[in-house]
C-alpha cells in the first residue's frame, strides 16, 4: 500500500506519518526532500538568481552570512506570493517528483507499505502512485497555536501560509486520487485510533 499523509499547515501530518512508521510503513517527508535539493550549490544559486529582483525589492536578504541560501527569507518572500510560489514549484518540483517515485518503488520492492508525507503532492505525478490521501484536519485556531509555538513565525507569515493552503482538501479530492479526512484535535493516541481504523478499512478494500 502506498499512502499519501497530508493537510495543512500544523494540522498534524508529521505526526501522523511518524505513527503509520511506527506501525511498519517506511515514510518519505517531502519538504526533507526540498530542503535536501536547495542544499545543492546549483539548486541554491539557481533560486537566488530567479529571486534576487523580488527579494531586493522587498527588503529580503536571500543570502546568508557564508553565502548560502537563506530558506526562512525564501519562504517569506514566496509565500506572500503565489505567482513566486509557482516559479519555485516550477524549478524543485521535477527533482521532488523524481526522488518520490524512486522511494516508492523501493519500498514496494521491499515489500514494504509506503507513506509520502507531503503537502501539494497533487501538484506533482507522484499522487497517481498513491493507493489513498489521508488528509489530516484541525481547526484554525487549533493549528495556528500549534504554528506559533513550533516555529516561532510571526503570526502574519503563519496566516500567509495557511491562506496559500487554502481549499487543499478539494485539490486532493480534484486529482482524483481517494482522499479522506482524519482530523486531529485530540492527543496522538486518539490520532492513532483513527489512523489505524482508516488504514484497516482500506486493506480491507484491496
Amino acid at each position: 500500500m502506498v499512502l499519501c499523509v497530508t493537510g495543512c499547515m500544523a494540522a498534524g501530518k508529521n505526526a501522523a506519518s511518524d505513527i503509520l512508521e511506527k506501525h511498519g510503513f517506511v515514510a518519505i517527508d517531502a519538504d526533507k526532500v526540498v530542503h535536501e535539493i536547495l542544499r545543492g550549490k546549483t539548486f541554491q544559486e539557481k533560486v537566488i538568481f530567479t529571486f534576487a529582483p523580488f527579494a531586493e525589492k522587498s527588503g529580503i536578504v536571500l543570502r546568508n552570512c557564508d553565502g548560502t541560501l537563506n530558506r526562512r527569507n525564501l519562504g517569506k518572500l514566496i509565500f506572500a506570493d503565489k505567482k513566486l510560489l509557482e516559479i519555485q514549484e516550477s524549478i524543485v518540483f521535477p527533482e521532488v517528483d523524481r526522488k518520490i517515485e524512486e522511494f516508492i518503488e523501493s519500498g514496494m520492492k521491499s515489500g514494504k507499505d509506503v507513506v509520502v508525507n507531503a503537502t501539494v503532492l497533487y501538484k506533482i505525478p507522484s499522487v497517481k502512485k498513491c493507493d489513498a490521501v489521508i488528509f489530516v484536519d484541525a481547526p484554525v485556531l487549533t493549528r495556528l497555536f500549534r504554528a506559533r509555538k513550533r516555529d516561532g513565525m510571526k503570526t502574519v507569515q503563519i496566516l500567509q501560509r495557511f491562506w496559500s493552503q487554502k481549499n487543499l482538501f478539494s485539490k486532493y479530492k480534484k486529482s482524483n486520487a481517494d482522499t479522506f479526512k482524519v482530523n486531529n484535535t485530540g492527543d496522538l493516541t486518539a490520532l492513532e485510533e483513527k489512523l489505524m481504523k482508516k488504514i484497516g478499512e482500506l486493506k480491507n478494500e484491496k
